[in-house]
């Protein structure tokens, strides 16, 4: 399994050009501990087992080692449960609003050096509330944080969508890590 520091021969082709003042800074520093803060689709695919239609997550546009990650749904007019959710009025369920949270959450867990080999899988769903529609042309933003993990093989988060600002969707989410 890849982990986000395995990018960092990617990065110089990322950056287009010289590195920034801040990450000059950081490999002065810390020069081998870099850890990428960012995601594309292929990065994420290579983390991740969902393909389409089930990968819902873009981007990830911020990643805090150990903490939390915040990644992006460009939710669009032709996905495939629009066509029946709801003729007329198309609104994104929310159990898919719930995975992609669980997705971005993914990210946190799949880069835990104690934890990786296996497949995390929901052990537990808490708390979930929604709280505004989320349609084709919203970007949906999910910031998931780890709240704890026990005996190496569950973790706990806190999951929040927003568009707009808006929080749309957020609960708690367990995970177990299957072998």
């Amino acid at each position: 399994m890849s982990t986000l520091t395995d990018f960092n021969a990617a990065d110089s082709s990322l950056s287009h050009g010289q590195p920034s003042e801040k990450q000059a800074m950081d490999k002065s520093t810390a020069p081998h501990s870099e850890v990428k803060s960012t995601l594309s689709i292929e990065e994420i695919h290579q983390l991740l087992p969902h393909r389409y239609p089930f990968s819902l997550v873009d981007r990830i546009i911020d990643y805090v080692p150990g903490k939390l990650a915040v990644g992006v749904k460009n939710v669009t007019f032709n996905e495939p449960h629009f066509q029946g959710h709801f003729p007329g009025r198309p609104i994104m369920p929310g159990v898919l609003i719930v995975e992609a949270m669980a997705q971005v959450g993914g990210i946190v867990l799949t880069q835990m050096a104690d934890l990786q080999g296996g497949l995390f899988m929901f052990a537990g769903i808490d708390g979930v509330r929604f709280r505004r529609p989320v349609v084709p042309g919203d970007q949906l933003i999910m910031t998931v944080e780890l709240l704890s993990v026990k005996r190496r093989r569950f973790g706990k988060m806190q999951g929040r969508a927003e568009v707009d600002g808006q929080l749309a969707a957020e609960g708690e989410f367990i995970f177990s890590l299957v072998d």
